[in-house]
């Protein structure tokens, strides 16, 4: 008799176990191996039960179950910078997406337009439809590909270089429109994240760096699969795809750090994009209640993903304390209500990151009645605003030189 498939997010919890003290751990058994190790292992995708060569921090980096900072300072207390510079590098570049879609939020929302057209054609095109479901059912024939698309549905993870071969063969192969496979990485990515994943597939399309495309090969899939897969047919040439020119930059707004937002009595609301603030303000005389928001229900397509409300439902049970008050989604009655209880005089929370999350909390400073402040880590106020230009000119400012990354860890 056979034994029925586990549900989708026990899955994904085995193998990321939603508590701070499982990223802990995770990190200190990664820091050893975050230098040359790193370097040489980090593109391979070693596959189920195989060796392992990235550090599996992307889920708690994620919602901020551990930040960027912490995790920085732990590989640099082991390894020299130039030792552990491809790693620090990786986890600089989900700042930089971060930072560069802050300051061009349009293009969130002309993705979510481009994504909304495209499911309007899939509607009305069976033959589209066909090639679209036989592609996130990994029934295309493709090998690698195919093992990806049910990987990613029943665990909720890929290797990041699994996700650019991915995203390659999803747009230049089979011709379908990188919208629609971005979305589908946001309903199953237990990691998923609007800046990382849509600025991710722009890249690959060709329409991040202007023109310039990454096209998936089949010896180097066989490579860095270690042979497991050499996939057949692959396009030979990825002709970008074509889209406006990306806008500039707009300036950021003003935001204070959580202590000095912490002036007057405060309910202090915690969300997925940044949990582990709960560790720095629970004991703050001046936070008289916690609110936790697990995310924004039913929006689309964050969290859709099972994987990430799994994930994040288990951080927050895991972490709230026993008089935190626990929502499924941000509402105004009900924080104003606990603020009256605790005579709060203002709500305080971390700003969202571009997404579904912000626009509800643009929705609850309106709503009111007590203000909302919004307040940012200085890690963020310090490397955000140098994601002006691409990534290169980024990583000069911070990594090189009078390294900026090391003073900031």
């Amino acid at each position: 008799m056979s034994m029925p498939d586990k549900p989708k997010s026990t899955l994904a919890l085995d193998h990321f176990p939603p508590t701070r003290e499982a990223g802990l751990a995770r990190l200190a058994a990664f820091v050893p191996h975050a230098g040359s190790h790193y370097a040489k292992h980090r593109n391979t995708d070693f596959g189920p039960g195989g060796g392992v060569g990235v550090s599996g921090l992307s889920p708690y980096l994620r919602y901020r179950v551990l930040s960027e900072s912490e995790v920085i300072r732990a590989v640099l207390d082991a390894h020299s910078l130039r030792q552990a510079e491809k790693f620090v590098q990786e986890v600089v570049w989900r700042t930089y997406f971060k930072g560069w879609l802050e300051m061009r939020p349009q293009v969130w929302q002309a993705y979510l337009a481009q994504r909304d057209d495209d499911q309007a054609t899939l509607a009305d095109n069976p033959k589209l439809r066909e090639r679209y479901h036989a592609a996130i059912e990994g029934r295309t024939g493709i090998e690698g590909f195919d093992d990806w698309a049910r990987d990613l549905t029943r665990v909720g993870y890929l290797h990041n270089h699994a996700r650019m071969w991915f995203a390659s063969i999803w747009i230049f192969t089979l011709k379908l429109p990188w919208a629609l496979g971005a979305d589908f990485f946001l309903n199953h990515l237990l990691d998923g994240d609007p800046a990382s994943n849509t600025l991710s597939w722009r890249w690959v399309a060709g329409l991040q760096t202007q023109g310039k495309t990454y096209l998936a090969r089949r010896d180097n899939i066989e490579r860095f699969t270690q042979g497991r897969f050499s996939p057949q047919g692959l396009a030979q040439t990825a002709e970008a795809v074509e889209g406006p020119a990306n806008p500039s930059p707009s300036t950021l707004p003003n935001r204070v750090t959580a202590s000095e937002a912490l002036t007057e009595p405060s309910v202090f609301v915690v969300h997925p994009d940044d949990l582990s603030i709960y560790s720095e303000i629970k004991n703050h005389p001046m936070v008289k209640a916690v609110v936790w928001v697990q995310g924004v229900a039913g929006a689309h397509p964050w969290p859709q993903s099972a994987h990430a409300r799994s994930f994040v439902h288990g951080v927050i049970d895991d972490w709230a304390g026993l008089d935190d008050v626990v929502m499924a989604e941000p509402d105004a009655d009900k924080i104003n209500a606990v603020a009256d209880l605790v005579g709060a005089r203002q709500w305080v929370s971390m700003a969202p990151s571009v997404g579904p999350l912000a626009d509800a909390f643009k929705t609850l400073a309106d709503v009111g009645p007590k203000p909302l402040v919004l307040a940012r880590r200085t890690y963020d106020h310090t490397l955000w605003p140098l994601a002006t230009k691409g990534f290169f000119p980024f990583k000069k400012r911070v990594l090189e030189g009078d390294s900026l990354i090391e003073a900031m860890a």
